[in-house]
């Protein structure tokens, strides 16, 4: 499936309200339209203005955003999408796309559609769709594994605006908060791990690299650090009977911190140029804190982070990629979904 075609592909008026099916949306963070400075512009605008992204006052960030970070970022950040873009748009857009598609195989008495908290395909849009097929329950997938007020909770805040759109008795929805210890995901990445250790030898460390926060949110109860270390503890058992692993070799980090104030560390690229200086050569990377490949994966790990372990001495960093539309994973999202249906358990 094309990312940039319609996540709906039933034409609403040819079907009644009596063939209503339950709905299962997945939502993803979300990417520009294009690789261009002006989309990357339009979507960090959405993306930074919303709160739960950065709590500041908007008298002092909006001019902050819209005449410093936008104008700077946006060319920079455009030519990062550009070194990844697919023919059929984004990666994460793409990814996206197919899991819906290969979930919707799996799921064939009900209706499978995903957005974009950010950007297109929107959740407004895509709810008014539905909801013009007849559907009267959807369940929402946000497509990160583990909690977090930054990600989790910004898709409930806008299902809550949505809720205001419809009578209650017309439309009604769940919100799925998390998933960061349901068995079949953990035995889906576990899997992967092991696949390519099958295919390509293992590194001297295993890495899991999660998209950090920063840390006063934790300091203030938001569970992500909780949650992604029991993700990492969960997925490393699982790997305990491959020969020779051990959990020592294993290290959690985090990427991608934006800003002055402290993240969550250990950080991903101090890690590993660490690393290379004390001659370690080979290391395996993976992302669960990612349903699908994007830009933080792609080109920040791959690219930008694979050079930095290079130039401090390291020989290879071995990216694993993420589930994507594997079926593994489409098999393991179409059964939670399913349990969170109106009157299952």
């Amino acid at each position: 499936m094309s990312a940039n075609a319609s996540p709906l592909s039933v034409n609403a008026s040819s079907v009644s309200a009596s063939s209503a099916k339950p709905a299962v949306l997945l939502v993803n963070l979300g990417t520009p339209d294009a690789p261009t400075a002006s989309a990357v512009r339009r979507y960090l605008a959405e993306f930074l203005h919303d709160y739960r992204v950065v709590p500041l006052s908007r008298w002092l960030w909006c001019p902050i955003l819209h005449f410093v970070i936008l104008p700077l970022r946006g060319p920079k950040v455009a030519k990062k999408y550009a070194e990844v873009w697919l023919p059929g748009g984004s990666p994460l857009a793409v990814h996206t796309a197919n899991l819906a598609a290969a979930m919707q195989e799996r799921l064939p008495d009900l209706r499978v559609a995903y957005a974009m908290r950010y950007g297109n395909p929107s959740m407004t849009n895509t709810v008014a769709a539905l909801r013009a097929e007849g559907v009267d329950e959807i369940v929402v997938l946000p497509l990160y594994p583990q909690y977090s007020t930054t990600t989790t909770a910004s898709v409930a805040d806008k299902v809550d605006t949505l809720e205001c759109d419809y009578d209650e008795d017309e439309l009604q929805f769940r919100v799925i908060d998390e998933y960061h210890l349901d068995p079949a995901w953990v035995a889906a990445v576990a899997d992967s791990i092991r696949a390519y250790w099958a295919e390509h030898g293992r590194g001297e460390r295993l890495m899991f690299s999660f998209h950090g926060i920063p840390q006063r949110l934790v300091d203030a109860g938001d569970p992500y650090r909780q949650q992604s270390q029991a993700s990492v503890d969960a997925i490393v058992a699982a790997l305990g009977d491959v020969p020779g692993f051990v959990r020592e070799d294993t290290m959690l980090t985090f990427q991608s911190r934006f800003g002055r104030e402290p993240w969550l560390q250990p950080y991903t690229d101090k890690t590993l140029e660490a690393l290379g200086a004390e001659g370690v050569k080979k290391i395996d990377i993976v992302c669960p804190g990612f349903a699908v490949d994007c830009l933080e994966t792609l080109e920040e790990i791959t690219v930008e982070n694979a050079a930095l372990f290079r130039a401090a001495g390291g020989e290879s960093l071995n990216y694993i990629p993420c589930l994507n539309a594997s079926p593994a994973h489409a098999d393991a999202l179409a059964a939670l979904a399913r349990r969170h249906l109106r009157g299952a358990a």
